[in-house]
């Protein structure tokens, strides 16, 4: 059995990932389990920041945590400029960036994305407008829908000051206009080490777009994404195995 074979069972949420439990909750009568939770007539199209990056030449890396990585790398996989998405863990030491024991929440990690990008084909903002708008929901603390811990918790680990400044610039001016029904709890990181996730965590939408899991909480993210930034969206994804082999 390869890696990309291997079956994943998540530790916090197992009744939502688990096909089982779709399948008894479906002969229960429950079977909506399986309908998007947010449309994308439904999404909310946020403001772009004030203030941005300019555009400039070569590549750049971000770093974004919103709740599982699967449909955080999902959706930048999609977004024109990105070059290579890559799920993993940030926040906590080299030995114990592993799946499961940053599942016990006591690492400091979270799951997150790294994202390789052109900046003179889509900007710094342009991602984190992204990221606050489809990618995750910015005001749960420590939490996205079924999953709950600090491994999930909603944060942006800058690369430089640059990036920092833009993001508390955002933070600040997208809870100055009440975008949000709630105060946005994503915190900044600075001068933590991303570290790669198993590859068997690595394109897991694009390659498993009928698990349960994914149906219900992370196609939603890339059709809104579609509908709301035709102009970044990109139909094919750039995969991470696919580049390595």
């Amino acid at each position: 059995m390869t890696d990309i074979q291997k079956p994943v069972i998540r530790q916090s949420s197992n009744v939502f990932r688990s096909a089982l439990a779709v399948l008894a909750l479906a002969a229960a009568g429950a079977a909506f389990w399986l309908t998007p939770a947010v449309s994308a007539e439904d999404a909310v199209k946020i403001p772009p920041p004030a203030l941005d990056e300019k555009a400039a030449t070569g590549t750049e890396k971000a770093i974004f945590a919103g709740g599982c990585f699967w449909g955080v790398q999902g959706v930048f996989q999609h977004v024109k400029g990105v070059t290579r998405a890559v799920s993993g863990y940030t926040g906590g030491d080299k030995d114990t960036a592993v799946y499961e024991t940053v599942g016990s929440g006591r690492t400091g990690h979270a799951e997150s994305v790294e994202i390789t990008y052109d900046p003179s084909k889509v900007t710094y903002g342009q991602l984190l407008q992204v990221y606050f708008s489809v990618a995750h929901n910015p005001t749960q603390l420590n939490f996205q829908g079924p999953d709950s811990g600090t491994q999930y918790r909603s944060t942006i680990f800058a690369e430089n000051d640059a990036q920092k400044k833009i993001a508390q610039s955002y933070i600040a001016q997208l809870d100055q206009a009440k975008v949000f029904p709630e105060p946005i709890v994503t915190t900044l990181e600075t001068g933590k080490t991303f570290y790669p996730a198993e590859n068997y965590h690595q394109d897991f939408l694009t390659l498993n777009p009928t698990y349960p899991y994914i149906v219900y909480n992370d196609l939603p993210k890339v059709a809104n994404l579609k509908a709301l930034f035709p102009a970044l969206y990109s139909e094919k994804p750039v995969l991470v195995l696919a580049a390595s082999n």
